[in-house]
């Protein structure tokens, strides 16, 4: 499986990321400046955590106009899974590539530590390795992580079952207390969270581990291998 991580002037969790993959699965990971263009080589895809850009405008804001989000729109649309993390989530909703949007932390506070996270749907390619209704142990570390969108959108997640994990307790005032989102064709997750840092036991989780199980697992199934 080829994974690639995309690194954006300012990420500061892309070797984070890179190492998670390579401590779960084992497969290496290419990191993929921000200028690339052509992203169809990898099978799966990771925007990681950090102030891409500085978040000088708005987090996530001039990240969703670096070339390399070209390609992973188009990998996105070739069904290629695509993971954004914490300020990659950010990317995402601002590329439109996930519905709403982060918003400051309602406390006004950079959030840091373990929450609780409950499993809401275990049949996306990210979480497949968990049980429905779960709950797991992953780190936050962000101040622009409440997660917001119109009741309407609200709602179409809710019915099409693409709430993939909620926090368990307030955190940051995320409505329906929402951590983590799929698009409609269950390709393109946003996680709030950092699964990537709950990986092995001196973390004090690996609740992490599993999202890139499910990931790994999910290519296997499908059969999908590239060449190179």
């Amino acid at each position: 499986m080829k994974w690639a991580v995309v690194v954006f002037p300012g990420s500061n969790c892309d070797e984070d990321a890179a190492g998670a993959v390579r401590r779960v699965t084992g497969d290496e990971v290419d990191m993929v400046w921000h200028t690339t263009r052509d992203l169809s080589e990898y099978d799966a895809i990771i925007l990681p955590g950090g102030f891409s850009y500085g978040d000088y405008l708005r987090s996530g804001a001039i990240a969703r106009f670096s070339p390399v989000m070209e390609g992973v729109k188009e990998a996105a649309e070739q069904g290629t899974l695509v993971l954004g993390i914490c300020n990659g989530f950010q990317v995402l909703t601002e590329a439109g590539l996930l519905p709403g949007g982060l918003l400051g932390n309602h406390h006004l506070q950079f959030t840091c530590g373990m929450v609780e996270l409950r499993v809401e749907n275990a049949n996306l390619p990210f979480t497949s390795a968990y049980q429905e209704g779960e709950i797991i142990r992953v780190p936050v570390a962000h101040g622009e992580g409440r997660y917001y969108a119109d009741e309407p959108v609200l709602d179409e997640l809710a019915m099409h079952n693409r709430i993939a994990f909620t926090y368990q307790g307030e955190v940051n005032g995320s409505v329906r207390n929402i951590a983590g989102i799929a698009n409609d064709t269950a390709n393109v997750l946003g996680l709030m969270p950092h699964p990537e840092r709950a990986v092995v036991e001196w973390m004090d989780s690996v609740d992490g581990r599993r999202v890139f199980e499910s990931m790994a697992a999910y290519h296997a199934k499908r059969g999908v291998v590239h060449a190179g």
